[in-house]
């Protein structure tokens, strides 16, 4: 890596940390409840309307049972008006109705904070739909996820008492008193840097220039054609007129940093300069992926009484990720050893001149777009500034493997860290088993029942993206989408399922999977993935709070030094990822063989 490389990391870090100390703190008053007075005033009617009240706490087959039916309603909320938009206001561009398949995948998807998009934002959904379905769940689910964590924390802290708050309570706390003002503030400084904020209609605007270009041709079933050879068969257009696209971006841009939901208004995403129009925006949109899921990490040592506990998780986060932003920068810095500069020797020269360009872009070059792929991959968000496609092979493999880990490296807005507890609970269990002791983690004995718990909310994951994988690369559907044959074709669809099943959304774009086979598979993809994980974490906060809490012995294993840093790394790495490594074999490391071949 490169001395501005390394520059650029550091930076980030260090403003990360500044950021989500105090924001940790608020996190940790939101969790216990300890809220200023006229807070609760606010919300004492809201409870009244919705038949619940803050002293109301729950088991935890209450709080999964509020949560499942309050995201059920969600999806059904969210397509209705995918479907009904052509009817409804604000549709100045005349948006049709959704097709059902990919209506019902859009509610899933943003239900689920996953936000994968199977269609261009600007040129399908009205600024209705846009608003009231899209950037609402952005907020919804992002409060659901940060809700669970919440759980879990206090199953954690609880002394024998069985219940783990009040999902209704939760989530509108972290609504109201998180993510709106966060969003508030982080919108006005994006409207600031340029990102649009209208109800215009949209502009047809004179270039320049007359614009040649190329683009694939679709057959009569709207799918790309091909020739003999499998490539596609692309068609020679010219244009004088450009289309600028309007909408509430700004609004929508904030809260899906924030809430790590990803999707874009507009197809190109974060690297459309009306979403994304400058360096420093660049930079502070980075920071929001990871403001919550950090902050998280200082609220969880604050509730459960001991500040190293979240100085341990947040240090083994931070470990993968240097590590993984350390991979793919030099990958894409070298680029393409068959794109040498003409009359270079291949075999003196390994490196594409300028690194691999291809797909970011120039406004933020290579480091920028690297860093920008780790992070989204990290964490559960999915907003791109690069064609995560055009990457280098390794390149490509380091968002792949964050997913794939489970998005356990910072991850979702609550998401990340229950889903890190969860591999910390298995690390004590290993390690009780390595001195024959029953383990313990902050002063609850794990057991056969939590045991069991954590191997579902663990093997869910890969299990959804495995099977549905092999569904789409042995059925004729499932390989029609394909559009770059051998192991890239296999990477594209490897990543579109572990992208869902991991409720990230980001894609290898080369896929064409606005189809109803893609859209029905990736949409059960993301309903288990997200809530085949939430529902035994709920199960495993239930236990633990039903525990006492163990005071802590001179035999009590200590869970926040190095040594534990080091164990709970090796078991995300050994467990999580060790389901996916045949896939990786298939996909991007046969690719990488094949671009640097032994000499």
């Amino acid at each position: 890596m490169s001395t501005s490389s390394w520059g650029l990391l550091t930076l980030y870090l260090g403003l990360l940390l500044v950021a989500a100390w105090p924001l940790g703190i608020w996190l940790a008053r939101l969790c216990s409840g300890q809220i200023p007075v006229w807070m609760l005033r606010v919300e004492a009617p809201l409870y009244r309307l919705a038949g619940t009240s803050a002293d109301k706490p729950m088991n935890w087959s209450q709080y999964a049972l509020a949560l499942l039916a309050f995201n059920a309603l969600g999806v059904f909320a969210v397509y209705a008006l995918q479907r009904l938009q052509v009817w409804l206001p604000l549709n100045p561009a005349g948006m049709a109705a959704v097709s059902p398949d990919s209506a019902f995948n859009t509610a899933v998807s943003f239900v689920t904070n996953t936000n994968w998009q199977g269609y261009g934002g600007e040129s399908t959904m009205s600024y209705l739909t846009q608003m009231l379905a899209l950037a609402v769940q952005n907020f919804l689910s992002a409060a659901t996820g940060i809700a669970v964590a919440f759980a879990l924390i206090r199953g954690f802290a609880a002394r024998s008492t069985g219940v783990i708050g009040n999902f209704w309570v939760d989530v509108t706390r972290i609504t109201a008193w998180l993510l709106l003002p966060l969003s508030l503030v982080f919108a006005v400084f994006l409207v600031g840097q340029g990102v649009i904020q209208n109800f215009d209609a949209y502009k047809d605007v004179t270039t320049l220039e007359v614009n040649a270009y190329q683009q694939p041709k679709n057959g009569p079933d709207s799918q790309p054609l091909k020739d003999a050879k499998g490539n596609p068969v692309m068609e020679d257009l010219k244009t004088a007129t450009q289309t600028l696209a309007m909408g509430p971006v700004a609004s929508q841009e904030a809260i899906k940093m924030i809430g790590t939901n990803g999707g874009g208004f507009f197809n190109a995403n974060s690297a459309h300069p009306y979403e994304n129009p400058s360096a420093l925006s660049n930079l502070l949109q980075m920071l929001a992926i990871f403001l919550i899921p950090a902050a998280l990490c200082f609220a969880f040592g604050r509730e459960v009484g001991d500040l190293r506990q979240g100085w341990a998780v947040l240090a083994a986060m931070t470990v993968m990720f240097v590590i993984a932003v350390v991979v793919i920068t030099p990958a894409e810095q070298a680029g393409n050893p068959l794109l040498t500069p003409l009359g270079v020797d291949q075999l003196a020269s390994s490196t594409q001149s300028g690194g691999n360009m291809e797909g970011k872009e120039v406004r933020y070059g290579i480091n920028a777009s690297s860093l920008f792929a780790v992070i989204t991959t990290a964490a559960s968000c999915g907003a791109v500034n690069a064609m995560h496609d055009s990457f280098t092979p390794l390149g490509g493999m380091v968002p792949m493997v964050m997913m794939q880990l489970g998005e356990v490296v910072f991850g979702g807005t609550g998401s990340g860290l229950y889903g890190m507890l969860v591999f910390a609970i298995l690390a004590v269990f290993i390690a009780g088993l390595m001195i024959g002791r029953t383990p313990e983690y902050l002063g609850k004995k794990i057991e056969a029942h939590e045991m069991k718990l954590t191997s579902i909310a663990i093997l869910v994951t890969p299990t959804v993206v495995l099977l549905c994988t092999a569904i789409a690369v042995l059925a004729t559907d499932g390989k029609a989408g394909i559009a770059n044959p051998g192991a890239h074709g296999f990477s594209e669809i490897f990543y579109a399922f572990s992208s869902a099943a991991n409720n990230n959304g980001s894609a290898f774009a080369g896929l064409s999977a606005n189809t109803p086979f893609y859209n029905w598979l990736l949409a059960l993809a993301m309903w288990f993935g997200r809530f085949g994980v939430i529902v035994p974490v709920l199960a495993i906060a239930g236990a633990l709070a039903a525990k006492k809490r163990l005071p802590v012995t001179a035999g009590t294993m200590p869970t926040h030094g190095p040594l534990f840093v080091t164990l709970l790394i090796g078991t995300v790495l050994l467990v999580g990822l060790l389901n996916y490594v045949p896939g990786l074999a298939l996909g991007p490391i046969v690719e990488h063989l094949m671009l640097w071949p032994a000499h």
